[in-house]
């Protein structure tokens, strides 16, 4: 799943190449996809864009229709979905059918994009609002984790609000944004700690701890992703990765060293998490079950 470096980067790369142009084509080759019938996508043809921004995973095309005004086409490109650019889009229409091909967008200088969608579960999310806050998920939203507002006090007092497992305070996109299975991996090994380590454990210096790791990792790769073609993003963010999707492979250590010590992985029904005993859970593997015991 695209977490905030590549969705931010995505956004950067959207922005140099639409901004200032005229939609000439939207196209809904997944009726499912599209989850707002008004405005209808027919009113985003001739809108001039303006704008390419990035709520938490989200992305915001913000353009300037002929008779609507500002709108947004807000979307979600949850597990399996992608941007795939075009510098001469196809001529041939979205239509519905078995392809991967959920949205496709036509500029006036002939290029765009298209949203796809692999596999069968289709959760890819389009939206067409006037105001990205009437999409529900995106008026929830948690602190934006690069942002100035994000600070170890702010940290602080998200941990103490309930007791849970951090590795899941890190993906609730209601409390902090943009933080997914992949990159709480990367924070939980740079902070050393244990992906089930409970919220109210953390004292000053664990949260301090944390709060660094997560401006690390993510600037990190944020910089490493920005610049890069949308075709490159996926193979930039699995070779950037330290654990994550590295089950059996040699620690790199939490701050570059190797740690001796290899990677391991507790799997859940959908998913899966890895981390390193050395480096996160004093040398104790966790156990590979969905009720693992808390390590403290």
């Amino acid at each position: 799943m695209p977490e905030l470096p590549e969705v931010e980067a995505l956004a950067q790369f959207l922005r140099g190449r639409t901004v200032g142009r005229t939609l000439t084509r939207v196209e809904v080759a997944a009726i499912s996809a599209l989850k707002t019938f008004r405005p209808p996508p027919t009113a985003l043809r001739g809108a001039v864009v303006t704008d390419v921004r990035r709520h938490g995973k989200w992305l915001d095309l913000v353009v300037d229709a002929p008779d609507e005004g500002p709108l947004h086409v807000v979307w979600h490109l949850s597990r399996a979905g992608w941007v795939r650019w075009y510098e001469t889009l196809p001529e041939r229409p979205a239509r519905p059918g078995r392809s991967p091909l959920a949205l496709r967008v036509g500029l006036d200088d002939g290029s765009g994009f298209d949203l796809t969608e692999a596999g069968t579960r289709k959760r890819l999310a389009v939206h067409v609002v006037a105001d990205p806050a009437q999409v529900p998920q995106i008026a929830t939203l948690g602190v934006e984790p690069l942002s100035d507002a994000f600070t170890p006090a702010v940290l602080g007092e998200l941990l103490g609000r309930r007791n849970q497992q951090i590795k899941g305070l890190l993906r609730d996109q209601s409390t902090i944004a943009g933080i997914g299975n992949a990159y709480s991996d990367e924070i939980l090994l740079v902070a050393r700690t244990s992906p089930f380590a409970p919220t109210r454990s953390y004292d000053a210096p664990r949260t301090a701890a944390l709060h660094a790791a997560v401006r690390e990792v993510l600037a990190e790769a944020v910089a490493t992703a920005s610049g890069r073609p949308a075709a490159e993003l996926k193979d930039a963010k699995r070779r950037g990765m330290r654990v994550h999707g590295r089950t059996g492979e040699s620690c790199p250590g939490w701050d570059g060293t190797p740690c001796g010590d290899t990677v391991h992985e507790v799997s859940f029904a959908d998913s899966s998490l890895q981390y390193c005993p050395t480096c996160q859970t004093g040398g104790r593997p966790l156990a590979d079950r969905r009720m693992s015991r808390l390590l403290r």
